[in-house]
C-alpha cells in the first residue's frame, strides 16, 4: 500500500562474520493471515509463482519469438509483480517452517550467508 506510512523496501549496508560495506536489499512482506498454508500447497505455490515471473521474463522481452508491444516500463513493473508474488509466497513458507516446524530461520540465514561466502558469491570488503 502505498503511502501508508511505512518504507517496504530498503537498502543498506551489511556486515557479517568480517564481511562488511555488503548491500543487502530489505523486504517486509506480511504474514498472509487469511490463509491456512502448508509445507506442500506453500512449495506448489512457490513453483507456480516462479513459473509465472519466468514466463513473464520471456514473454515480455520477446524471448518466444513474439514481438513485444509494451514499454519497457510496462515490462519491467509486470515482472516486478511477478518476482514480488515470488517473494511473498517465499515468505509465507518462512512462517510455516516456523509456526509448523519449529525452524529458527535465523540460524538458516546465518548459515546460508556462510554458503554464499564459501563459495565466493560474498567477499570480505576491499577484496570485491
Amino acid at each position: 500500500m502505498r503511502g501508508a506510512g511505512k518504507q517496504v523496501f530498503r537498502t543498506r549496508n551489511w556486515s557479517f562474520g568480517g564481511i562488511s560495506g555488503v548491500r543487502q536489499k530489505i523486504v517486509a512482506l506480511p504474514r498472509l493471515n487469511r490463509l491456512q498454508p502448508t509445507l506442500e500447497s506453500t512449495a506448489l505455490k512457490l513453483m507456480e509463482e516462479a513459473g509465472e515471473l519466468a514466463q513473464a521474463i520471456g514473454k515480455l522481452r520477446g524471448l518466444n519469438g513474439e514481438e513485444v508491444s509494451l514499454a519497457r516500463e510496462d515490462i519491467m513493473r509486470r515482472i516486478s509483480r511477478e518476482l514480488l508474488d515470488v517473494a511473498q509466497t517465499a515468505v509465507s513458507m518462512m512462517f510455516v517452517l516456523e509456526e509448523q516446524y519449529g525452524v529458527d530461520l535465523d540460524r538458516s540465514l546465518e548459515e546460508h550467508l556462510a554458503k554464499l561466502v564459501a563459495k565466493g558469491y560474498l567477499a570480505p570488503e576491499g577484496e570485491e
